[in-house]
């Protein structure tokens, strides 16, 4: 018997998954799906660290800061994935949350592993996007000991930023000092250390809850509605404008519709008016007022 020494929990044998290649592939299917609903309990154990986590970011976004993921491999392309989706699902600036990858944007579609080893890249990243004391900057590590992560997370220290730590072992694995950590005990892989598995389950959560929930605190979210949604681009969201006019306000499709063409394409907008009895320009007044959070404007 081999005993697994190693000290990355990302990186441990499996003995559940011990005789993968040779499992009928239904049972194969079921172990893979018994150990994603791993990946989930562990994430839930962290509610309340995650919780502190949204506060964090959100009160940044408040005073005019961003969200900057940091990370290398599929830590790396899940930040990038996270920040990338805010825009058309919030309508934030592009630069608002931002990913960052060692390797660059060569590193998405093509795995370039030798550079997740250079620290003062990690640091140089955060250099090259100004980083500053109003920013939060959340380094993503599955195994908790990748050097550009640590290189950056020390930068941002440095800066005055606040620093977030999240991987999927153990904190006393992590050498690098942080305001935060988020340690998600997702356990070996069912496929020895490949870490877009479990690891990168847990971590695309961690990072959806984050980014959603800020977002819904400074007022993007009006019940589970997301009413900054940019609706002129397609048909498709230009009818989910319409719909969420409707659901709000309580008006026919047809009112509605010309109620978006009126607030020019704004849901927030849109819903104000109406509710309001107003025009466009005090509708903005109202939303300026009230730093976007519509619940203040239409109540409940």
């Amino acid at each position: 018997m081999i005993h697994d020494r190693s000290h990355i929990d990302t990186e441990k044998f499996n003995p559940d998954s011990a005789q993968l290649d040779a499992l009928p592939v239904l049972d194969a299917v079921r172990l893979m799906n018994q150990e994603d609903q791993r990946a989930v309990a562990a994430v839930g154990q962290q509610a309340d660290t995650i919780a502190r986590a949204v506060e964090l970011v959100a009160s940044a976004f408040c005073s005019g800061g961003r969200l900057i993921y940091v990370g290398a491999g599929t830590s790396g392309r899940l930040g990038i994935l996270d920040a990338a989706e805010c825009p058309p699902t919030f309508s934030t600036d592009p630069g608002m949350v931002i990913g960052i990858i060692a390797g660059g944007s060569a590193a998405i579609q093509r795995s370039i592993e030798n550079v997740e080893d250079d620290s003062e890249a990690g640091a140089r990243a955060l250099r090259d996007i100004h980083i500053g004391n109003h920013d939060v900057v959340v380094g993503i590590a599955a195994g908790g000991t990748t050097p550009f992560v640590h290189g950056a997370i020390a930068e941002a220290r440095t800066c005055g930023a606040k620093t977030i730590f999240l991987a999927c072992t153990r904190r006393e694995h992590i050498t690098t000092d942080a305001d935060m950590f988020i340690c998600i005990e997702t356990g070996p892989e069912i496929l020895t250390g490949s870490t877009r598995l479990k690891a990168g389950t847990a971590t695309k959560l961690v990072l959806n809850t984050i980014s959603t929930l800020a977002m819904t605190r400074i007022g993007k979210v009006y019940g589970n509605i997301m009413v900054d949604v940019d609706c002129l681009k397609n048909s498709k969201l230009i009818d989910r404008a319409v719909r969420i006019i409707m659901r709000i306000t309580g008006i026919n499709r047809t009112d509605a519709t010309e109620l978006l063409q009126q607030s020019r394409g704004n849901v927030k907008r849109a819903v104000v008016m109406r509710v309001r009895h107003c025009d466009a320009a005090t509708a903005d007044q109202l939303l300026t007022a009230s730093e976007g959070q519509l619940r203040q404007i239409i109540g409940t």
